[in-house]
C-alpha cells in the first residue's frame, strides 16, 4: 500500500477502478507482508515467523507430521530381572537368553515419543543384530559391573515388551585391564546378572557369508493438528467531517488511527502466538478456533526448566542444556530464546556477585561459555547471545512477558516452528485491510484488519520453558 498526495492510502495490487477514491468502494488490500515490520521489537516472535517461517495452509485445521528417527536411539531396558549361574561344567550355552522367560522393552513408543514410565515394545530389534547389555557379575564372591555382548537369534513382539532369545557372545569388566571374563572357566554358583531396568542398545548386525536377508523396520510418524485463529480488528467510524478535519494533536487524524490499530492487531497476533490455548468450539455451527502459543504448549507437551535468579549455578545450567539439546529427541543446535525483562536484566548482570559473573564470565571462563552482546535479529531487534558446549541460545526481550510470564522464557527450536496463515483457492487470508465496512446509509467510513492464521509447533520436546524465581 502507499500514501497519495493527501496521506490517503491507495491500493498497489488488484484492480483500481480509475478516478474512485477509496473512501468510496470495499476494497481489500494484502498487508501480510508488512504488517511484520512494524516496530519488530514489539513482537519479535511473530516479527521473526513472518520473515523467515511463513508456510501457507489451506485447511484452517491443519495437519502435520512429526518425524523422530529412532535410528540414532535403539537403546531398551531389560524388564524383570535376569541371573545367569554358572554350574559345575559351564558353557557359554548356559549364559544364552531364552525368549520363553527372558524380555525387554522402551520408554519410547513406535513414533519415538520418550514417556516416564511408559513400557513398550522393541520394534526396532531383528534377529542378526548385536546388543550390549550393562550387567554385574559375581565372581568368587567379587562384584563387577560388566557388559555383556549378546546377537539377537529369535524374538517374539508382545503388546508392551519384547521376548528375546541371544546367543551369549562374550562379557567384559568395565574399567578393567584385562577384563575379558571367560565364562567357561567360572565357578559353580558365580553369576552374571542383568538387573530389572538395566540398560542396553544395539549396536549393529552380524551375519555370516551367503545368509539371507533380515527383516526390517520403519519409523512411524506422529500426527498432530493445529488450528487458524480468526483475528479482528476495526479501524473506528470516521465521520466525513472527521476526514475533512485538521486536527492539532496530529496533522492526519486518519492515519495516526489507522497505525495504531495496525499495531493492536499485530499484538493481538503476537499475544495469540506465545500465550493461546489451542482448541476448536464445535458447540455452534461457525466454529472458533484458537491457536496454540509457543509458552503454554511447550509447558504441556515440551520440557520446563526451574532456576533461580540468587542460587542457580554452573552445574544446573550445564544440566539443564544438556537436556534441552538432548541429540536423541533431534534438537537442534541453535535455539531462539524470548525472556522476560526480569530474566533478561539477570542475564546482562555481570558483576564479581552474580551467578554469571562467576561462572561464565567474558574472559576467564573456565568452562567455554561465551556471551556476545549487541548482534541483531533483525531491524534492530538486540540479541544476546550464549555459546554452550552444547549449542547456541540466543536471548531476545520480549515485551509481553510480564505479569504471570514475568519470570520465564522460553527457548524455541527455529526449525519447528512455523506461522501458518491461510490461503487457498487463489485466496489468501493473511494480514489484510478491508475498507468501506460501514453501512450504506452511514456518513462516514470504518475499516477492519482481518488475519486468520496459526502456529504450528512440532517436536515440543525440542523446546524448553524457562521458570526463574
Amino acid at each position: 500500500m502507499a500514501q497519495d498526495a493527501n496521506g490517503i492510502f491507495t491500493a498497489n495490487v488488484g484492480v483500481t477502478p480509475q478516478g474512485v477514491s477509496i473512501n468510496d468502494s470495499r476494497r481489500i488490500f494484502n498487508f501480510g507482508e508488512r504488517v511484520a515490520e512494524l516496530n519488530p521489537a514489539a513482537s519479535p516472535f511473530f516479527a521473526y515467523l513472518s520473515k523467515v517461517a511463513k508456510k501457507p495452509t489451506d485447511d484452517p485445521v491443519f495437519k502435520f507430521l512429526e518425524k523422530r528417527h529412532q535410528w540414532q536411539r535403539r537403546n531398551f531396558l531389560i524388564d524383570g530381572a535376569i541371573t545367569l549361574t554358572a554350574d559345575a561344567s559351564p558353557t557359554q550355552a548356559e549364559f544364552n537368553l531364552a525368549k520363553a522367560s527372558h524380555k525387554i522393552d522402551v520408554n519410547y513408543d513406535v513414533y519415538g515419543r520418550k514417556v516416564t514410565g511408559g513400557e513398550y515394545k522393541a520394534e526396532f530389534l531383528t534377529v542378526g543384530q548385536m546388543v550390549a547389555i550393562k550387567g554385574e557379575a559375581t565372581i568368587s564372591s567379587t562384584a563387577s559391573d560388566v557388559v555383556v555382548y549378546y546377537r539377537v537369534t529369535d524374538l517374539t513382539q508382545n503388546s508392551a515388551d519384547t521376548s528375546i532369545s541371544a546367543e551369549f557372545v562374550k562379557a567384559i569388566k568395565l574399567g578393567v585391564e584385562n577384563g575379558l571374563i571367560d565364562v567357561t572357566t567360572l565357578s559353580s554358583g558365580d553369576t552374571i546378572v542383568l538387573a530389572d531396568n538395566n540398560e542396553g542398545q544395539v549396536i549393529g548386525s552380524a551375519w555370516a557369508e551367503g545368509d539371507t536377508a533380515p527383516n526390517g523396520w520403519r519409523d512411524e510418524f506422529y500426527s498432530r493438528e493445529g488450528y487458524c485463529q480468526i483475528f479482528k480488528t476495526a479501524v473506528p467510524l470516521f465521520s466525513g467531517t472527521s476526514l475533512a478535519t485538521r486536527y492539532r494533536g496530529d496533522a492526519n487524524e486518519y492515519m495516526r488511527v489507522y497505525q495504531e490499530k495496525l499495531m493492536e492487531h499485530k499484538m493481538d497476533i503476537e499475544n495469540a502466538l506465545l500465550f493461546g490455548y489451542g482448541e476448536v468450539d464445535e458447540s455452534s455451527t461457525s466454529q472458533t478456533r484458537k491457536t496454540w502459543g509457543i509458552l503454554p504448549y511447550t509447558e504441556v507437551y515440551g520440557r520446563v526448566k526451574t532456576f533461580t535468579y540468587a542460587s542457580s549455578g554452573y552445574d544446573d545450567f550445564v544440566d539443564a542444556m544438556s537436556d534441552i539439546f538432548d541429540p536423541e529427541s533431534a534438537a537442534g543446535g541453535n535455539k531462539l530464546v524470548l525472556a522476560s525483562r526480569s530474566i533478561m536484566n539477570w542475564l546482562n548482570k555481570l558483576g564479581g556477585t552474580s551467578f554469571l559473573g562467576n561462572t561464565m564470565a567474558y574472559q576467564y571462563n573456565p568452562y567455554q561459555v561465551n556471551i556476545e552482546k549487541g548482534a541483531s535479529l533483525f531491524n534492530g531487534v538486540p540479541v544476546t547471545k550464549v555459546d554452550t558446549l552444547y549449542g547456541t541460545l540466543n536471548f531476545v526481550m520480549e515485551p509481553l512477558l510480564r505479569g504471570p510470564w514475568a519470570d520465564h522464557a522460553v527457548a524455541i527450536d527455529l526449525n519447528n516452528v512455523s506461522y501458518r496463515p491461510l490461503a487457498g483457492n487463489g485466496e489468501s487470508r493473511d494480514t489484510q485491510i478491508i475498507t468501506n465496512i460501514q453501512n450504506n446509509d452511514v456518513d462516514g467510513r470504518k475499516d477492519m484488519i482481518l488475519t486468520e492464521a496459526g502456529l504450528e509447533i512440532q517436536l515440543p520436546e525440542t523446546h524448553a520453558v524457562l521458570k526463574f524465581s
